[in-house]
């Protein structure tokens, strides 16, 4: 074989072997490789949050006002509109929303005006805890909830509305990758349902998700056992009568992605589901607890593992001060 047979040989190789290396990369992907943590290209402050995401929920009483904060320079190249129809700004970055009086879902759009850059915020106008009779809204069961704050503290005062939840509505986004029917609670009334959520929790949520993709689990959400409990249907499974499922600032959640089973996948690759994959959870949760990103969300942090209801999940909520339990 002379030298320039030898060349043309050798370089068809290495074109083979880079065609192979491309179509394997492409055909399996690095795990989290494609996921999108839904981040918008400025934030607002509002209810008080930082709300960086292109979506996101907030839960106001009719007739609230609220107040929206652009920071920043980005902040000057914003418009805000509803329905159709420009808001007008206080300030460059700033402005002020009356909500309607009437429940019901209501879309604000914040573009920027040079730019593409865009945020839609989901407000839900709560309707007034006032209306529930008898422990009840509307023929939804919502029971009683604790007289005296637990410890104290605001978090566990009773809710003053509650978001209604239509077959229509379910759907909507409360953030990149959560909907609102992902947090109803169990019981097995009708719609009508009625939910209580925390734009907190949400923040804490979305925090931990682009977590176990950065460390190589692919999921696009969070599987959500359980989310809100109406005082009722929390009292009926015998749970704490302080949980703050009641308050909709937690929710007990697990990854199932690989297959999509409605249990845990198996992260720790042992060949099987059980309490060591909500241990890996737990402890790639509590890992982060200390991080200057974390500490907005300070909360409970519970391990279960499997009954015969249910596979191993994990309990978060940001109740604000730190709580641990479950068996490691």
């Amino acid at each position: 074989m002379t030298s320039a047979v030898r060349s043309r040989a050798l370089a068809r190789g290495l074109v083979l072997v880079l065609f192979l290396l491309l179509t394997s990369s492409a055909a399996t992907p690095l795990l989290g490789a494609e996921f999108d943590s839904g981040r918008a290209d400025f934030f607002v402050q509002a209810n008080g949050e930082t709300i960086p995401y292109e979506v996101f929920a907030l839960f106001l009483m009719p007739g609230e006002n609220l107040s929206l904060e652009a920071p920043g320079p980005k902040g000057t190249n914003l418009v805000l509109s509803t329905e159709g129809e420009v808001v007008p700004s206080s300030r460059p970055g700033r402005w002020n929303w009356r909500a309607p009086t009437t429940p019901g879902l209501r879309v604000l759009e914040i573009a920027q005006s040079q730019g593409s850059g865009r945020m839609t915020l989901n407000v839900f106008v709560l309707v007034p805890a006032a209306n529930v009779v008898d422990q009840k809204l509307n023929g939804y069961r919502i029971g009683r909830y604790p007289g005296t704050p637990f410890r104290g503290l605001s978090v566990y005062r009773p809710p003053s509305g509650f978001v209604e939840v239509t077959p229509e509505n379910s759907a909507t986004a409360v953030s990149p990758h959560f909907t609102l029917g992902q947090f109803l609670c169990k019981q097995a009334d009708g719609f009508p349902k009625y939910v209580v959520l925390r734009e907190r929790l949400l923040l804490k949520l979305e925090f931990l998700l682009a977590l176990v993709n950065e460390r190589g689990h692919r999921a696009d959400t969070f599987a959500v056992l359980s989310g809100f409990r109406t005082p009722f249907y929390n009292a009926s499974i015998g749970n704490v009568p302080n949980s703050r499922h009641q308050w909709g600032g937690a929710a007990d959640i697990f990854i199932d992605e690989s297959p999509k089973d409605g249990v845990m996948d198996d992260l720790d690759g042992n060949g099987k589901v059980d309490l060591a994959d909500s241990q890996y959870l737990y402890r790639l949760f509590e890992g982060v607890t200390g991080s200057p990103e974390h500490r907005e969300f300070v909360g409970g942090l519970g391990v279960y593992g499997s009954t015969s209801a249910h596979g191993p999940f994990v309990h978060v909520d940001a109740r604000g001060y730190r709580a641990r339990w479950g068996k490691l």
